[in-house]
């Protein structure tokens, strides 16, 4: 081998040792010791590096033990980091590595209450040179990497800054970038997988550019565990979270050249399970799943597509307290009470920012920028660390522009299985609805309204109730044309609102609908309805008395059509069973009355709110087709009567016709029932129930209705029971043009009265003789009160005009009773029956006597429930002496006879017979005198002639006899058989309806003759 050769091959064999020898052992060295000088002049905490190799001839460089913090507790490290090195390098105008691999490396991200961050507190670097006020954007270092690799890297992430911490841990984080490169245009690919104890799974694959800055690929993660990061989330609501578990998967592409350019597409996000409740342990909410999927986000757009959502089994609980906020609503505005206010800054002071306080090992000049801005920054999200940069004054705030509006589309969303407890305890009784299964469907839903959406929803409503509705919404301005079906919907529900006002229970009720409803507008308020709606079942009770008040088993509305503040129409208004109580109570209040509960007036020194007045335009108009009623039935009780009165009226069938309030005209009513199930009744005609006063013409009968269940009315007014009857009631009211004509005809049948009745409102009249004076020889009473009026005028009024017609009737019957029988039978005004003329001292009827005995007993036949009583009457002025003579003639008659009968002569078979002649008389009359006088004659009288003497014999007997009672009364006893007999003999009438009555004296009419007097009485 040459000399030269060998030289050459020594030197350079020296030349390779000692380039192994710098490269391997002592560039390692220098490189290791000049590192941790930096670290010990630069870091806060304990920094070493434990060991550095480097291979000059494969340029690779291996950094090993990098430990950064206090032994037990390292802030940041690694166990390894390679780097390989290439010689193109030299001339491709580019640092090329051809692999950077990070093994086991360690990093503590931690904010501390005062929002600073550890990484920016580890070093103190010098400040930076202040870059030129105008300085154009330098060009990145050239910089290609073929791979980079991170491999079983940890990260621990902890924040003292919310209420409570939030700290999470990955300790498998392995990273591979493919082809990094500074380089324009040139893409990187890249795979990051990252799973922790507590985090969940993160799948990141993709591209990179960082010049420019782009990205695309697929983000994914799986299972992560929400309370992770939900204290950031508390602290802006009041939101305890029990459970939830959210995964998310999604393409992506990102261009930050131009702004900021982000599309995610092909996105899903699940959630499942999900959980949260309030401070005080009380349930909010519970998901069993949440998916949404088949998401497009456009940043740039400010456009959200959501493709699918879809989820199953939420419950959720509502509550409005007592102060009549819901719990929410309170939940949210306890936790958002307004804070004092921040001190003002002084006028002249700059930004936090803008003026940074000297580098202090307390205060790094470098961390300072970082540590205040992390301070400012909201809490849902950790403050990045940033290099330290020379502030810039913060630009006076312009105007706001208004910000274009984000985009949210829902294509298909269903929601199913959902549950939501209701309760509302403001009511003195609690009030718990529970809502579901409910199911909701949306269709192209679009926040910016440019298109309108469908809508499905179907639920439960209590025990068994369902909703459903279904149709197009329109959010601005807001509209919607829905189908509405409701079925079974318990009214119940309803009775804590309306128990504060009436004592009404609501024992059962049912509601059900099919209805169009289409909304035009809210503002003004514009709507229309149509379809049909029922409630069964309907159950009212007093809850006073225990008692029903309303009920019915249907109330069908058809063909129902309502436009707001325009019209109502319901073609056919059907009622099934229907009943109603009605009772009037002893001080005369019903009990309507006794339901309604008096609300609290308005305090002193309030008004109150004035009732809104009624908007200008035609007022609503109802228009009714047709009302049928089957099976009806009420019940009417009086407790003011004693004793108390009760009926009922059943089978109660029938119609209304139309009814409209723009069409004056009366609609056909004919209604058919029965009271105490076995009277019918009727109600037939025409109304105009919006204008009755202007056209009306209603016939009602009632028929054999039993007058037992009237006693307490007869009581109360009349003073007696009543013991039988029936009564028959037809009724005729019209009115035209509030002009009233009116037929009222009453028929009773078979009355009778029962017992006396003590009343304070009975009227004072002989009730039971105007029950026989008005009883026929059917037993009928028939009565006819025909009314006619002007209805304009106030002072008129049906019932009382009535009452008083037939207040009259009786008093006229019963003060003039034989005026009115004679009327019966045409024997006109003039014909007095109530007295029987006698001629003086005679009991013989004379011809017109007889005649008006004969108008009499016609009279009587036609009122059998009459008897007469006759009372024989005799007057001393015109009777007496005529008795007197009558008398002494039958004394003459039998005085004689005896003297006959003595002397054995012949005699008649009766004194009466016997003619007693002038001087005989005066013979007897000594005799006469002292057996009738008892007592002898004046001794005076001795000295008179035998005539005169005789005379005043006479006179003085016939004196005595004049004065007699007995006679008088016999002569008024012999009239009144009179009349009596020949009532019988002759008029035909039964002597059991004939009584004679006492006797009585009184005076002679003015041509002598005295009248035997005449009284009707009842049996």
């Amino acid at each position: 081998m040459p000399k030269g050769l060998k030289r050459a091959a020594g030197a350079l064999l020296i030349a390779l040792a000692l380039y192994s020898l710098l490269g391997f052992l002592i560039l390692p060295g220098i490189a290791l010791r000049v590192a941790n000088q930096q670290l010990a002049q630069y870091a806060t905490v304990p920094a070493h590096l434990e060991r550095l190799e480097l291979n000059p001839f494969s340029l690779e460089l291996t950094l090993w033990g990098l430990h950064v913090g206090e032994a037990e507790q390292a802030q940041a490290g690694f166990q390894r980091l390679y780097a390989n090195l290439q010689l193109d390098s030299l001339w491709s105008g580019a640092l090329h590595l051809a692999a950077v691999e990070l093994e086991k490396s360690h990093t503590e991200v931690l904010f501390a209450k005062d929002g600073k961050l550890n990484l920016s507190q580890l070093f103190e670097l010098p400040p930076s040179e202040p870059k030129p006020a105008e300085q154009p954007p330098s060009e990145p270092f050239p910089l290609r990497i073929d791979r980079i690799v991170l491999t079983e890297g940890g990260l621990h992430f902890q924040d003292l800054r919310p209420s409570e911490p939030v700290e999470f841990a990955y300790d498998s984080l392995n990273l591979e970038l493919m082809n990094l490169s500074t380089l324009p245009h040139d893409n990187a690919d890249m795979s990051l997988v990252a799973i922790g104890p507590h985090g969940g799974r993160i799948d990141w694959h993709g591209q990179v550019s960082l010049s420019p800055i782009t990205s695309s690929g697929q983000l994914k993660l799986t299972d992560g565990k929400m309370k992770g990061f939900w204290p950031y989330v508390r602290d802006a609501v009041p939101l305890v979270l029990e459970d939830g578990v959210i995964s998310l998967n999604s393409d992506y592409s990102l261009n930050l050249t131009k702004g900021t350019e982000l599309k995610l597409s092909n996105a899903t996000i699940t959630v499942a399970p999900f959980a949260i409740k309030s401070p005080d342990n009380k349930p909010l909410v519970r998901l069993e799943r949440l998916e949404v999927s088949e998401t497009s986000l456009d940043l740039a757009k400010q456009q959200v597509i959501v493709g699918k959502i879809r989820s199953q089994n939420l419950e959720t609980w509502a509550t409005r307290e007592k102060d009549g906020q819901l719990d929410w609503q309170k939940l949210f505005a306890a936790h958002q009470r307004p804070q004092p206010p921040a001190p003002a800054p002084a006028p002249a002071q700059a930004p936090a920012e803008a003026a940074p306080a000297p580098a202090t090992p307390e205060t790094p000049a470098a961390s300072h920028p970082m540590a205040a801005g992390a301070a400012q920054q909201p809490l849902t999200t950790p403050p990045p660390a940033a290099p330290a940069q020379t502030p810039t004054p913060t630009p006076t705030p312009a105007e706001p522009e208004p910000s274009k509006p984000w985009q949210v589309l829902l294509v298909d969303t269903q929601l199913r299985d959902y549950r939501i407890h209701l309760a509302d305890r403001q009511p003195a009784e609690p009030v718990v609805l529970e809502v579901g299964p409910l199911s909701l469907d949306l269709r192209n839903f679009d926040s910016l309204n440019q298109s309108p959406f469908g809508l499905k929803l179907e639920t439960g409503l209590g025990k068994q109730g369902q909703l459903s509705a279904e149709g197009e919404v329109n959010l601005k301005p807001v509209s919607a044309k829905l189908k509405v079906a409701t079925r079974d919907i318990d009214l119940r529900v309803a009775q804590a609102y309306i128990s504060p006002f009436i004592r009404l229970e609501l024992r059962s009720g049912l509601l059900g609908s099919d209805l169009d409803v289409d909304l035009q507008s809210t503002e003004p308020l514009a709507f229309a309805v149509n379809g049909r709606a029922e409630v069964n079942q309907l159950h009212t009770l007093d809850t006073l008395k225990e008692r029903d008040f309303v009920k019915w088993q249907t109330l069908v509305l058809e063909g129902l059509n309502y436009q707001h503040k325009d019209h109502l129409e319901i073609a056919k208004v059907s009622l099934d069973q229907p009943y109603a109580r009605v009772m009037i109570n002893e001080d005369q209040t019903t009990n309507i009355n006794d339901l309604l509960i008096p609300q609290p007036a308005t305090p002193a020194g309030q008004t109150p709110s004035p009732a809104p007045a009624n908007p200008a335009g035609k007022p609503l108009g109802i228009r009714i087709g047709a009302i049928s009623i089957a099976n009806g039935s009420a019940n009417f009780a009086d407790f003011s009567l004693r004793p108390n009165f009760a009926t009922a009226i059943q089978q109660l069938n029938g119609s209304i016709g139309t009814l409209d309030s723009r069409k004056p005209q009366a609609a056909k009513v004919a209604i058919k029932g029965k009271v105490d199930r076995y009277a019918p009744v009727s109600i037939l005609g025409s109304i105009n129930p919006f204008d009755p006063l202007d056209s009306l013409d209603l016939t009602t009968s009632f028929k054999r209705v039993e007058l037992t269940t009237l006693t307490p009315y007869s009581g109360k007014f009349a003073g007696y029971r009543i013991r039988k009857g029936r009564l028959n009631l037809d009724l005729h009211y019209q009115i035209t043009k509030k002009q009233l004509k009116a037929e009222n005809k009453v028929v009773v049948e078979q009355l009778q009265l029962g017992e006396k009745v003590d009343s304070p409102n009975a009227v004072d009249l002989p009730i039971r003789l105007a029950v026989a004076l008005l009883k026929d020889t059917e037993g009928k009473i028939k009565i006819e009160l025909p009314v006619a009026g002007d209805l304009n005028d106030p002072q008129f009024s049906v019932m009382p005009i009535v009452w008083q017609t037939l207040r009259n009737l009786v008093l006229r019957a019963v003060q003039a009773p034989f005026k009115f029988i004679a009327g019966l039978v045409g024997g006109g005004s003039d014909v007095d029956l109530s007295n029987v003329p006698f001629a003086p001292g005679s009991s013989e009827l004379d011809s017109a006597s007889q005649g008006t005995l004969d108008t009499l007993a016609k009279a009587l036949k036609e009122r059998p429930q009459l008897r007469l009583e006759v009372e024989g009457i005799s007057a001393q002025s015109s009777d007496g002496a005529l008795l007197a003579e009558q008398r002494l003639q039958r004394e003459y008659q039998t005085t004689y006879y005896k003297i006959l009968q003595r002397r054995g002569d012949k005699v008649p078979a009766e004194a009466s017979q016997l003619e007693v002649s002038e001087d005989d008389q005066n013979a007897l009359l000594e005799g006469i005198y002292r057996t009738r006088l008892k007592q002898q004659p004046p001794a005076e009288w001795k000295e008179l002639g035998s005539d005169e003497r005789a005379a005043k014999l006479r006179e003085a007997v016939l004196q005595s006899w004049g004065q007699s009672e007995l006679l008088l009364r016999q002569l008024a006893q012999s009239r009144a058989a009179s009349v009596k007999n020949y009532l019988v003999d002759k008029g035909g009438l039964s002597d059991e309806r004939i009584f004679l009555i006492d006797v009585s004296l009184a005076e002679a009419e003015a041509g002598g003759k005295v009248a035997t007097a005449l009284h009707l009485d009842s049996e």
